[in-house]
């Protein structure tokens, strides 16, 4: 029997109840192509490999990715990829005119890197159901004036509809984690909720903007933008970063000049 590896964060799902959730909030159509991250020993993979076209699985570890091959001989539905989610091309996977629908239990040490690396290819993404440790949920759904509420937030915002599904106890997963998880659903816009005429220079308004959070935008955004040019824009530069909507950062972001890479 495979043993749980620490170095790839490994928490398997085990819970039925939870299995036919996740399951539910993909809202699978026959002809879907679903990818899954990180399956595992395949307890996920069972339940979606009936109700898609194709299941493309990626996952990290060898001993798993050989394991899934003996579990699902013969299922020519799924693709198995050995390989770094970091990494990965998904805008690879998918066919003209069809985008993808993105399941998995992401490893709560790469679960923002991925959702960023996740972000630069929505175009080809339906939508993603993620179960997540529940503290990064409410950073991705919390809204301005929350403590909760910051770069993540404005960011994942920015870029997909954002919804909170349900918590999931660490008895559902073996070994059991140290915290609670939570399932979300993240939602490419069609359009996007703002006019950013450079995100480049949205990125770098949204980095600076959080970088100190107990320090106002006068203090966080210089050099960047005088607190003249902040009053401009109608926004208080005595407010802080936790207090803005998504609007008032796009806003600070046109009226920014050109950013140097390193800056960004």
């Amino acid at each position: 029997m495979l043993k749980p590896k620490k170095r790839f964060g490994q928490h398997f799902l085990v819970d039925a109840r939870v299995l036919v959730r996740i399951l539910a909030a993909l809202t699978i159509q026959s002809d879907d192509h679903v990818v899954e991250i990180g399956p595992g020993k395949g307890a996920l993979t069972r339940y979606l490999l009936p109700h898609c076209r194709r299941l493309d699985a990626i996952e990290i570890d060898r001993d798993l990715v050989e394991l899934l091959k003996e579990k699902f001989a013969g299922q020519e539905k799924l693709h198995l990829h050995c390989a770094d989610v970091l990494r990965f091309d998904f805008a690879s996977l998918a066919e003209p005119e069809k985008r993808l629908k993105i399941v998995g239990n992401l490893p709560y040490n790469i679960s923002t890197p991925l959702l960023f690396h996740l972000f630069k290819q929505k175009y080809v993404i339906a939508d993603m159901v993620f179960m997540l440790q529940k503290e990064v949920a409410t950073r991705l759904t919390a809204s301005p004036g929350s403590k909760r509420y910051g770069r993540l937030s404005v960011m994942a915002q920015y870029h997909c509809g954002i919804e909170m599904l349900f918590t999931v106890p660490a008895q559902s997963f073996r070994p059991p984690p140290k915290v609670t998880s939570a399932v979300v659903r993240l939602t490419p816009h069609p359009a996007l909720p703002v006019e950013v005429s450079d995100y480049t220079r949205f990125q770098a308004v949204v980095a600076a903007a959080f970088s100190q959070r107990r320090k106002t935008l006068r203090n966080a955004l210089y050099p960047l933008l005088s607190a003249e040019a902040i009053r401009a824009c109608g926004i208080d530069p005595g407010s802080r970063a936790e207090e803005l909507p998504l609007s008032a950062f796009a806003a600070l972001s046109r009226a920014l000049g050109p950013v140097h890479p390193t800056i960004a």
